[in-house]
């Protein structure tokens, strides 16, 4: 359903330290860096981008708005976690554990350097 998700940044090199290191924790390549200053994650599944508002005005969260990637296991969800709060990040919600409800799944939810609410989600079966 979704093709990419961008989020701005007023410090694109502070939010890619950021994003590498809990992107790598889930398996994935360093972002890529464009000739506008933006940072591009791509895969086969999608594209995960950074990038400073172009209107000019200071980046902004959403407020009620998570992120959420995909985690291959337990473990994986708790590395992307702990570099977020290695990167800037800082943790929110309730700590990283199962939630459950129609299905069981582990969450570990992060705001990035920006105020960004991001989540790892690994289905628990």
């Amino acid at each position: 359903m979704f093709s990419h998700v961008m989020v701005g940044a007023d410090d694109i090199e502070k939010a890619k330290t950021f994003y590498d290191a809990i992107l790598g924790a889930l398996g994935h390549e360093p972002g890529v860096v464009d000739e506008k200053g933006r940072v591009f994650y791509i895969t086969k599944k999608g594209v995960f981008s950074i990038s400073k508002p172009i209107d000019g005005q200071p980046a902004t969260h959403a407020n009620g708005g998570t992120i959420g990637f995909a985690a291959a296991s337990t473990e994986d969800a708790d590395k992307f976690h702990e570099a977020g709060l290695a990167n800037g990040g800082t943790t929110c919600e309730d700590p990283p554990g199962v939630r459950e409800g129609r299905v069981s799944m582990y969450l570990a939810y992060l705001r990035d350097p920006s105020g960004n609410k991001i989540c790892a989600l690994h289905y628990v079966r």
